[in-house]
């Protein structure tokens, strides 16, 4: 592949579309392909955007969580079917949203099932987001973002039922923590990120690499403005995000996703077995349909589709798409993205990795989206 042609895509994309900048990176099972950076990481200050930018990349935090958790399976430390009781006893005896009251009281059942670490894995459980289940928000009410009461709900369904994307994943980190006695943050840097050298990747930056990051925006009337909040909760965060709260780059973030096209291994480290990458990238929710994200919070997210038509699967933390997607991606490739426009895709059939991360709401912005599909078709007509 010539570089060059990932940075022309991107630097046209960037130029015709009203975001700020953007990074893009493709690599294969070998090495890494192209790299490119494009536009401003802060139009307040003019800075350039740049390879080793520092982003939050929020929920492609989930893969990562996903991949310690199936390490812990391995270990024999976590089991897949089993009751999450044992581990996470505020999960033990969960109960279903059958409705309200008039007065707004909501109408509780006992579930039938208890939710197991294969719910969690695959947005199963019955746990949404308060800005992706509009009933999920009137329960909670007023919660502190990163607070444990903000992961705290009813289900919306049966686990195992349906597919409901949520905070199930934080649920997953915190059973991490409690099945490996350590922090979510000092597991994966002992299991995940060292082993690949992932040097710049965790649930803080290091005061020498702040001026590395990525400001975050926010879409308003006016254009794209500053938009100081930390997605995983910052110095107020009551736990590791498991589900959203992970700092990286576009190079680390490779070296994760060739470790998957690898089938769990990478320069010589095994992460996981290459039979848990084969069950994490095979559907485990039968005939539900997942991928697609219903927005309750427009500022937040647009309603999130990216496959429309396809009946997608759910891996062991991945979106799987069963028919040629339309800018080139195999079918059975795995996938998903970060809330403020961050977005991955591990091609296995193409031996094929790519991503792009912005910095800015809503998700799922029509404009990022075109910047996303603009840089992958460039990627497959190069490789093509």
């Amino acid at each position: 592949m010539a570089p060059l042609v990932v940075q022309q895509a991107l630097d046209r994309a960037v130029a015709d579309q009203p975001v700020a900048g953007a990074v893009a990176m493709i690599g294969d099972s070998e090495t890494v392909l192209a790299s490119a950076a494009s536009g401003l990481a802060d139009p307040v200050s003019g800075r350039p955007m740049a390879l080793d930018g520092i982003f939050q990349i929020a929920s492609m935090t989930k893969a990562v969580t996903s991949v310690a958790a199936m390490q812990l399976v391995e270990r024999g430390l976590l089991s897949l079917d089993e009751p999450i009781d044992r581990v996470l006893p505020a999960l033990a005896r969960p109960e279903v949203l059958k409705g309200f009251e008039p007065d707004g009281k909501p109408i509780l059942q006992p579930a039938t099932k208890p939710i197991t670490v294969r719910h969690l894995l695959t947005h199963s459980s019955g746990l949404g987001y308060a800005f992706t289940s509009a009933d999920m928000a009137k329960v909670q009410g007023d919660v502190a973002p990163a607070s444990i009461a903000s992961i705290t709900a009813p289900l919306m369904f049966e686990p195992g039922s349906d597919w409901l994307y949520g905070v199930s994943t934080d649920w997953l980190g915190l059973a991490i923590e409690t099945a490996s006695g350590q922090t979510l943050g000092a597991y994966m840097e002992e299991h995940i990120f060292a082993p690949l050298g992932m040097g710049d990747s965790g649930f803080a930056v290091a005061p020498d690499k702040i001026e590395r990051r990525v400001p975050l925006l926010s879409r308003q009337e006016d254009g794209l403005v500053p938009f100081p909040i930390e997605i995983g909760g910052g110095d107020a965060a009551e736990f590791q995000s498991g589900g959203g709260g992970l700092y990286s780059t576009a190079a680390d973030y490779m070296r994760f996703m060739r470790m998957i096209l690898n089938r769990g291994t990478l320069a010589g480290k095994r992460i996981v077995s290459a039979e848990t990458v084969d069950a994490m990238s095979q559907n485990q929710i039968g005939a539900i349909r997942a991928g697609r994200m219903e927005s309750v919070m427009p500022l937040l997210s647009e309603t999130f589709d990216p496959f429309p038509g396809m009946h997608c699967g759910w891996g062991l933390g991945f979106l799987i798409n069963p028919g040629t997607g339309p800018e080139g991606r195999a079918a059975g490739s795995l996938a998903w993205a970060g809330l403020p426009n961050c977005y991955y895709w591990i091609d296995p059939a193409s031996d094929l990795a790519g991503l792009v991360l912005m910095q800015f709401l809503p998700f799922a912005d029509k404009a990022a989206l075109r910047v996303l599909a603009a840089v992958e078709s460039a990627a497959y007509r190069a490789v093509g």
